[in-house]
């Protein structure tokens, strides 16, 4: 696969030249953005992959549910349906994704929608929504962002990245300047301070630019469709692992650091489960996946011993109260504006 990847770097000088000529052109006022009234908090990175999006979401829906009327937009990858389309909690991953319909679940009383075009959905959504999020849109340009968040994972930095298809880049890592907010994601368990200033140091941060570090913290409990157990419930029981994620490394570990044994079914992000695949898991005791797999398969799945367990952001460095002043001092600031 290195080997390959190597053989394909000239196409990735070609890809990374479309990206600067496209982003110049968009910095230029050549092609255009759309600016809106409505706070408009865009969560992205510049790499393929799992950098922790989701959870990053789901954080400032909670900074900022209590005092406005928050929405999220997402294209909702993988879904069978298209255009604009809002989620409700019956809603399925085939309808309108599977982030989204997490989202949902976690949040009733957010407005949840998923649109190929941000502009169109932003345009629908900012009569019912005093701030709107969105979900994987940093290269979407046509929407100009009042707050860009991006996020880069502590053993990936973009900085040490490559353009696709060599690397996992999506555009040059210059793209960094438009971000607001970075935050570096993922750092493992008991990180040296000093190694955290280690990233801070290398990463080409601009005055504009506040810099955060987080971790992904886990739930004591695992939910199921209709309970809720201790995470102790699965100590000494044959369990298998079902993963469709970018990266599930930082799970595994966890589960490995805490004991368990069990046998992991790794499939690839989003990964859409085939009748036989379905089938073939319904012959295990008990599976454990995450939440966003759940959406997944807790339909075909039925009411099998089917459970996952919950993730959040975890903010190092006592940091928290401080990034959850920021933003909501850059919506305060936007909404004034």
């Amino acid at each position: 696969m290195k080997l390959l990847r190597l053989l394909l770097f000239p196409f990735s000088l070609i890809y990374g030249f479309i990206m600067v000529v496209r982003n110049h052109f968009y910095d230029k006022g050549w092609f255009r953005s759309k600016r809106y009234n409505v706070p408009v908090i865009c969560v992205g990175n510049l790499s393929v992959g799992g950098t922790g999006k989701s959870p990053m979401i789901e954080f400032i829906i909670e900074t900022l549910q209590a005092d406005y009327k928050v929405a999220t937009l997402s294209r909702g990858y993988k879904r069978k349906t298209r255009g604009y389309l809002e989620a409700s909690i019956g809603s399925t991953a085939k309808e309108v994704g599977d982030e989204p319909l997490q989202f949902k679940q976690n949040y009733p009383d957010v407005t949840v929608a998923v649109c190929e075009d941000r502009q169109t959905g932003i345009e629908k959504l900012q009569q019912k929504a005093e701030v709107i999020l969105l979900d994987d849109a940093f290269q979407h340009r046509k929407v100009e962002a009042s707050t860009n968040i991006l996020l880069t994972t502590f053993d990936n930095l973009f900085i040490d990245d490559f353009m696709l298809p060599t690397g996992n880049l999506r555009e040059p890592k210059g793209g960094f300047a438009r971000a607001d907010i970075i935050i570096v994601t993922k750092c493992p368990e008991r990180v040296p301070y000093a190694s955290l200033q280690n990233v801070e140091f290398r990463l080409p941060i601009l005055s504009h630019q506040k810099v955060y570090f987080s971790k992904i913290g886990y739930d004591s409990q695992i939910h199921g469709i209709t309970e809720s157990l201790p995470l102790r419930y699965l100590e000494g029981k044959l369990f298998t692992l079902v993963t469709g994620i970018a990266n599930p490394k930082p799970l595994t570990d966890y589960l490995k650091s805490k004991g368990f044994s069990f046998e992991h079914k790794k499939f690839g992000d989003h990964h859409h489960f085939s009748t036989s695949e379905i089938e073939k898991l319904k012959q295990k005791e008990i599976i454990l996946t995450t939440q966003k797999d759940f959406m997944r398969l807790q339909e075909p799945l039925g009411k099998f011993a089917l459970y996952y367990i919950g993730i959040k952001t975890e903010i190092l460095k006592e940091q928290e109260p401080f990034l959850k002043e920021t933003i909501q001092k850059m919506v305060k600031f936007q909404l004034r504006s």
